[in-house]
């Protein structure tokens, strides 16, 4: 697969570890990854951000290394927020996982469907 991550000279820069566009060509495998909610294998919710970021990064990569792929074949994350006041505690955590990882991003303040949750995140990879 030929991946390029794209950052338009004419447009803003990215800042926080992201890519404004990723360009796939010749690529094998794309999965979807349905939004990964913060409830462990035993059906928890951990209480707090920081543990239920974890968490759902935890699910998000279950579901990558289950479809036979990795991190770093990410391609674009989606991560809804419950509140504002997670952000940056969601970027810390997000570039903890990712790493140099700088897959398309979006986040999104809403409410979101169990009000225990504080975050879900889905993602698209490909290969």
């Amino acid at each position: 697969m030929k991946r390029e991550n794209i950052n338009a000279k004419n447009a803003p820069d990215p800042h926080g570890g992201y890519s404004q566009a990723v360009k796939l060509d010749e690529y094998r495998q794309l999965v979807l990854i349905s939004g990964q909610i913060p409830v462990d294998t035993d059906d928890k919710v951990p209480d707090g951000f920081e543990a239920q970021a974890r968490q759902v990064w935890r699910n998000v990569e279950a579901q990558l290394k289950a479809a036979g792929m990795e991190k770093s074949d990410l391609v674009k994350v989606t991560t809804y927020l419950a509140d504002r006041q997670y952000a940056t505690q969601n970027r810390e955590i997000r570039s903890e996982f990712l790493g140099s990882i700088a897959p398309a991003l979006t986040v999104v303040i809403c409410g979101i469907f169990d009000d225990r949750w504080l975050l879900e995140v889905e993602a698209v990879a490909a290969q």
